[in-house]
């Protein structure tokens, strides 16, 4: 991973989901490249330790992605301490599994609300300041779920499916306003919602059967592609989806019924 000083100098961003794995992430790089950042999660002692390690530039809010007076809140916090926003990563995501007949309601809605309604609210809120100031930039965690179904992931892949028409939509009505709107599409990483399927060896194993690169990727290894949509260098980039799966869409899903 390399570095590119000051590419952010003088930009704003938000990012959901900031106290651990992608989110977390996105935010380190984002401040290691210049700019100042505005990290939502509900974890806010972690938020504490991260402000601490990233200094002035990095700012915690609790905030439920799902309630919209939170997103409104993120947004109101970025401009009142940094002075505006420029760049939005929408990360914030979990999952509720279980087979179609055997789901719960409240499985369910915890799910699509928090991959898909938050990712709405978000940048609902998010475009509405980046129109103000003649535009921006927005970046949405989906997953290569969003496009390949998975075992008793119904919510889950739906939620992400949804993500990605968002993203598209928001490209469709928001470009007029100069507000560019890209999805990243990640295949397994490991990260701490991940943690239980990886050290089931036999999960594992039916994993790596599928990925080409026979591992799981790290979570920085998304600031790559997650940064460059949102960078000057993607410019003419809006409403696309970029995989990023260690080639893991080439081969197909894991069959994850016999764990269900």
């Amino acid at each position: 991973m390399t570095i590119i000083k000051d590419r952010f100098s003088n930009k704003v961003a938000i990012v959901t989901g900031g106290a651990s794995g992608i989110g977390y992430a996105i935010a380190e790089r984002l401040i290691q490249e210049g700019a100042s950042v505005v990290a939502a999660d509900l974890n806010t002692e972690r938020l504490e330790t991260i402000q601490a390690q990233l200094g002035e530039r990095f700012y915690g809010v609790k905030a439920n992605v799902t309630l919209e007076e939170d997103s409104e809140k993120l947004v109101h916090a970025a401009v009142e301490r940094f002075g505006g926003l420029h760049l939005a990563f929408n990360v914030a995501g979990a999952s509720k599994v279980g087979v179609i007949t055997e789901l719960s309601e409240s499985d369910w809605d915890f799910t699509v609300d928090l991959c898909m309604k938050g990712v709405f609210l978000g940048m609902k809120h998010q475009a509405r300041q980046m129109a103000k100031q003649g535009g921006g930039a927005i970046v949405n965690v989906a997953s290569l779920n969003a496009q390949v179904p998975m075992y008793a992931g119904s919510a889950y892949a739906s939620a992400k499916a949804g993500v990605e028409m968002l993203t598209k939509n928001g490209a469709l009505e928001m470009a007029r306003n100069g507000i560019r709107v890209n999805a990243i599409l990640p295949g397994l990483i490991d990260t701490p919602l991940t943690a239980g399927l990886l050290a089931n060896e036999e999960i594992h194993a039916a994993y790596m059967e599928r990925i080409p690169m026979k591992r799981a990727a790290k979570p920085e290894e998304m600031t790559g592609p997650a940064l460059f949509l949102a960078s000057d260098d993607a410019g003419y980039v809006n409403g696309a989806s970029l995989i990023v799966d260690g080639a893991w869409a080439t081969s197909g899903y894991p069959d994850l019924s016999r764990w269900f």
